[in-house]
């Protein structure tokens, strides 16, 4: 069978909400014409739609790799990167527990990398907020939140969280002044 059929029914499978099934198909098809990055490319989207972000990274640098010109294919590979470190980031920012300076400074420097591979990625810029908020940043907070709003204006409840923003950075400027 011919890497386009396996292809085929990897969309067939899809289609029927059976996306392991057509990982499977992709696999097949990737390994029945290894040097072809557009089946690379497919394969690393349909991962990443499973919420397998490494297998995604694996097969979106292959691509890449393979069709070095093609930049929908770096455009997906900076998507994956930034996914991956806002999913770091919000390892530190969620623990519960307050993290020290050092690695908020640290998260803050994976936040922005993130923002600079995909500065359409809205949760990057959400996160972003959060980190400088808890450096009492509270202003490039604000900023950052603001970038998210932009990309999405009618999520209300950024406009409450930057509400919340701009009530902790008066909080704090009151606090500094008494």
């Amino acid at each position: 069978m011919k890497s386009e059929q396996f292809v085929q029914k990897a969309y067939r499978c899809i289609l029927q909400n059976d996306f392991e099934g057509a990982l499977q198909w992709f696999e097949a098809a990737a390994a029945e014409d290894p040097g072809s990055a557009e089946i690379r490319y497919r394969c690393s989207v349909t991962y990443a739609r499973s919420g397998r972000l490494e297998k995604a990274l694996e097969h979106a640098h292959k691509a890449c790799e393979l069709d070095p010109e093609k930049s929908e294919y770096a455009l997906n590979l900076h998507h994956l990167q930034s996914m991956r470190l806002v999913q770091d980031a919000k390892k530190v920012l969620d623990s519960g527990d307050m993290a020290p300076a050092s690695e908020l400074y640290q998260t803050v420097s994976g936040l922005k990398e993130a923002v600079r591979l995909d500065p359409l990625y809205g949760e990057a810029y959400i996160w972003l907020a959060v980190a400088y908020s808890q450096l009492n940043e509270h202003a490039l907070a604000i900023a950052s939140l603001k970038e998210a709003i932009a990309l999405q204006p009618q999520d209300n409840g950024l406009h409450d969280m930057l509400d919340q923003l701009k009530n902790r950075l008066s909080a704090y400027l009151h606090d500094s002044t008494t």
